[in-house]
Parts: structure tokens; C-alpha cells; sequence
């Protein structure tokens, strides 16, 4: 994080470099350190309010083209890129998007020619799947956030526009790679969005904030915020990359997420959750004030348990996160994460975790079970195996891969996860097969390795 915010910044968006930082940082209770850039960043401007940084200087200019060129296209279409999975071409006509998509493959001649001659923008979906350094930088920033991170380059011609106003539903990082962009910021009319939506010029005002970007500078915006970019006339095209983050991720969200599992807990523990609802309630138009007090009553009693709990059955955004998200980034061939090296572990062995934060271990009912005998068991999905080729495709198939346990290995995985190492035998494990069984199903999968 730091690294991607260090620079200068002017117009009339605040910085977050200009501020007196402490002599001395203090830790807070989310890690980060009081006065650090992060730290700053989180605490005035994250779903709050749009950053920008400009930094003139040419070697962040020259490493963000390497990010990706409009040259880069012919060598992709060649490798049979396809409109509307990889492509997009569109452009922004009297405040409405006109999409000029063909059918099939996209071919680099026909790009160009809707580029030069239709004044369109070009949109490339998802480029980490190709461009090494951008599997590189979402990798680690999905690492950072613990959430999906996506992408997509936008190449317009000179006097140009590609969209028109929007809003998005995640959270916005531009980087100029290309050419200048002529941004328009506006307030928005739907905090922290959680859907895509045009907005017409006549709704939405003023600009709040009107600048230009050049290559290597940054720009930050929170979801729901309004805004449309141009290509000013008379210069070179413009590419831009839209790093997007924190889609369907909020409380709302956990709460849904968590909320059947807390129910499936108490019912257990509660012959009033077990009681039937009155009879024909579900043909009822509307609530009946029976059914809501009761409801409420439910409520309160779930709140009550809910304070109280430290486990919280996940029901699907833990493993969809970590089952859809990028594979770590490696150099060479990456056999190193589907076939276990280095020593076998045995009971005298000491182990630690390895790529942590490529795994979720969560609680979930047995599936194998049916409803009437369900049981809790310990699930332990990671992302070592995923396909960086079908990242954020939305439609692709995605496969889970790691392991599960019975609900007593909880406290032996407890030790793993949490400490630098740990000596096999010293798991909490009433037995020695129970614990060589389980660091080797671990190692088995690469999640740890023998120190």
C-alpha cells in the first residue's frame, strides 16, 4: 500500500503525503500504524472520499506503460481474444454507452480501424490473466484486503469519450498508463453503492473535482462515486488500468453470510426456533403483528448468543473468496505449489505454515450428512491450484481445493496458524498418529513445509 500512494500530490484533492507524521507510530487495533500512510489512507479517505496523486516523475511513468500498451493487443488477439468475454469496444454518444462489438473472435486490425476511424474506446477485461506484473500487484493486493481484486484497461482515442456517467459498486484504483484523461468527479446520489448504475448529466450537477491524469500518476474514489473521463482532443490515446476492489463485501453481506449458521446453532439449543410458524402464514399478504414480535423476539435472542461466540459458521464468502482469487505470483513453472517438497513430516518434525494468506480455515456443517445428523467439521480451502486464467471471468467454473477435519483438530490447526513454528508432537492431539496424520495431509497439499 504504501508503495502505491508514495508520491506527490496537488490540485484540489487532498494528500495524504503532506501530513507531519509522529516521530514515534503507534499500533492500532487493526494493525496499522498510527500516522503510516495506510494508516491515513483508511482513516480519511477509504469509502469516504476520492484521492488523487501526481507525481511527474518518469520512472513510475515508464513502469506503469509496462503495465499495458496498446501495442499489447495485437500479441493478445492472436492467443484468440473473444468480444464480450475479453473485449469490449464502445463509445459514449449523446450521455449513453453504444457498444460496437462483432461476434465471435476479436482481430487486432478491426480493433484498430473502430479505434482510428469510430473514435471508439477500446476495454480489455481482466489483463492480470496475462501481464505478469499485474498478476503480481492484485495478488498481493488481494493478500492486503482480503478480498477479489479485479482489473480492466481502457484505451480511447484522442477526443473520445468511452462511458458515459456512472457509478460502480466497488471501490475504484486508476492508474495512468498511457496518454492524458480528462476526469469529472461528482458527488454521488448512492453511498457505497452496491450496484452499477448511468447517471444523467442533468441529475448530477456540478463536478466536485475536474483534473487531468498523465502517466504514473494515481487516482482513488470510493464505490458509488459518480464520474465520466475523456481523452482531451488533439493529443495521443490514453490508457488507463481500473484496479477495483471490495465488491459485495460489506457488513450487509457477513451478516447474510453468517446469519444461517448462527440460526442452525441456536435452533439446536432452542425449542421456540424449532416450534412451527402459525398456520398459513406464507399465504399471509402482508406481516401479521404475531409473526414480526416473534421475529424480533428471535432477534434479540440471536444478538444475545452472537456476543458471546467466537465461531461463525460461513456459510459461502470465505471459499468463494479464497476458491475464485488469483494463485500466489512465482517465477518458473509453478510446480513448487501443486507438489509437496522438501522433507516429509514426522512426529519429531517442526512445521510452520506457508503462503498464509492463500488459506481460510472456517466451520461449516458436514456435507456429507444429512440434515437430520449434521455435524460441524473444519474446512480449509486455499488458492494454491487456482487458474489465473479464468480470474474475476464470472461465468468459469471454479474448483475448491484443500481439506477437512473433525471439529477436534481445531485447537492442533489453532497452533499451526498461529505460531512462526511448532513441533509436531507438542499438537494438541490425543494421539501421535492423529498428529502425523495431520501435518502430512497439510504438507500434502503444500500448506506447510518442514523447518
Amino acid at each position: 500500500m504504501c508503495a502505491l500512494f508514495s508520491g506527490r500530490c496537488i490540485s484540489s484533492l487532498p494528500c495524504i503525503e503532506d501530513r507531519t507524521m509522529p516521530k514515534k507510530a503507534k499500533p492500532t487495533e487493526n494493525g496499522k500504524e498510527e500516522g503510516s500512510v495506510p494508516y491515513i489512507f483508511f482513516r480519511e479517505f477509504w469509502e469516504k472520499k476520492p484521492l488523487l496523486i501526481q507525481r511527474d516523475d518518469p520512472a513510475v511513468a515508464t513502469y506503469y506503460r509496462s503495465l499495458f500498451r496498446l501495442s499489447d493487443l495485437k500479441s493478445l488477439c492472436s492467443r484468440g481474444m473473444y468480444y464480450g468475454r475479453d473485449i469490449n469496444v464502445c463509445r459514449c454518444v449523446n450521455g449513453k454507452k453504444k457498444v460496437l462489438n462483432k461476434d465471435g473472435k476479436a482481430h487486432f486490425l478491426q480493433l484498430r480501424k473502430d479505434f482510428d476511424q469510430k473514435r471508439a474506446t477500446i476495454q480489455f477485461h481482466q489483463p492480470q490473466r496475462f501481464k505478469d506484473e499485474l498478476w503480481r500487484i492484485q495478488e498481493k493486493l488481494e493478500c492486503y484486503f482480503g478480498s477479489l481484486v479485479g482489473s480492466n484497461v481502457y484505451i480511447t482515442p484522442a477526443g473520445s469519450q468511452g462511458l458515459p456517467p456512472h457509478y460502480d459498486d466497488v471501490e475504484v484504483f486508476i492508474l495512468q498508463l498511457e496518454g492524458e484523461k480528462h476526469w469529472r468527479l461528482y458527488q454521488p446520489t448512492v453511498p457505497l453503492a452496491r450496484e452499477y448504475s448511468v447517471e444523467a448529466e442533468d441529475r448530477i450537477g456540478r463536478p466536485a473535482h475536474e483534473f487531468t491524469l498523465k502517466p504514473g500518476d494515481l487516482l482513488y474514489f470510493p464505490r458509488g462515486t459518480i464520474h465520466q473521463a475523456d481523452t482531451p482532443p488533439g493529443l495521443a490515446h490514453s490508457t488507463h488500468v481500473t484496479i477495483s476492489t471490495y465488491q459485495n463485501n460489506s457488513w450487509g453481506d457477513f451478516l447474510l453470510d453468517t446469519m444461517s449458521g448462527l440460526v442452525f446453532d441456536t435452533a439446536k439449543e432452542d425449542v421456540e426456533l424449532r416450534a412451527g410458524i402459525p398456520r398459513q402464514l406464507l399465504l399471509q399478504v402482508e406481516a401479521t403483528a404475531v409473526a414480526t414480535r416473534k421475529l424480533s423476539g428471535f432477534l434479540r435472542t440471536l444478538a444475545d448468543r452472537l456476543e458471546g461466540t467466537r465461531e461463525l459458521l460461513s456459510a459461502d464468502m470465505k471459499k468463494d473468496f479464497v476458491t475464485s482469487r488469483l494463485p500466489p505470483y512465482y517465477m518458473g513453472d509453478g510446480s513448487e505449489l501443486s507438489t509437496p517438497g522438501g522433507q516429509l513430516p514426522r512426529l519429531d518434525s517442526t512445521v510452520r505454515l506457508q503462503f498464509k494468506d492463500h488459506i481460510v480455515l472456517t466451520v461449516g456443517l458436514d456435507q456429507d450428512q444429512s440434515d437430520e445428523t449434521q455435524e460441524k467439521m473444519i474446512y480449509i480451502y486455499h488458492s494454491l491450484k487456482n487458474r489465473r486464467e479464468t480470474h474475476m471471468m464470472g461465468n468459469e467454473e471454479t474448483e475448491g481445493h484443500g481439506l477437512r477435519f473433525p471439529l477436534s483438530h481445531m485447537d492442533a490447526l489453532k497452533q499451526i496458524w498461529g505460531h512462526p513454528a511448532v513441533s509436531v508432537k507438542d499438537l494438541n492431539l490425543p494421539t501421535d498418529a492423529e498428529k502425523e496424520n495431520l501435518v502430512l495431509s497439510l504438507w500434502t497439499e503444500c500448506l506447510i513445509q518442514v523447518v
